[in-house]
């Protein structure tokens, strides 16, 4: 056998076992982003993602290169009844079959240091990390018009 044809079928193997194919069974639908105005230095992401790749799996972080960086936040009310946004620490769990919603009022993406204004109808690469599935490439548009 040919030397350079082992090389070859085993940098072939190396690259198709690194793909993962767990990420062909997640789906994200509905989803958008915006800011509150064109100067904003922030922006938030909404969209669902379903798992039905038949294992369970958890979304671990996100990054899009028209931020610093993307970070999980939730908003939840204190006893006042006052809202109040935070981080959402260790990712979002994501079981077989299960959709989580990142919604206005709830869950979201939290872009913040953007590197530039989000402009209606624009198209964001964002790239979405599961522990599992590995990283999937999700194209979000801008949707400044959007209501709940």
């Amino acid at each position: 056998m040919n030397i350079a044809f082992l090389a070859r079928a085993f940098c072939t193997f190396v690259i198709l076992s690194s793909v993962p194919l767990a990420a062909q069974g997640l789906d994200v639908t509905d989803a958008y982003l915006r800011s509150s105005t064109p100067q904003s230095t922030s922006g938030a992401a909404f969209m669902s993602v379903t798992n039905h790749s038949g294992a369970d799996d958890r979304l671990i972080g996100a990054s899009a290169d028209i931020a610093e960086k993307v970070e999980f936040h939730s908003h939840s009310s204190d006893a006042n009844g006052v809202m109040r946004m935070g981080k959402i620490d260790g990712g979002i769990n994501l079981e077989s079959g299960e959709t989580h919603v990142f919604e206005r009022g709830g869950d979201h993406l939290m872009f913040m240091g953007l590197k530039q204004p989000l402009v209606q109808g624009d198209t964001v690469t964002v790239m979405l990390e599961f522990e599992k599935a590995g990283t999937v490439s999700v194209a979000v548009p801008v949707d400044h018009e959007r209501r709940p």
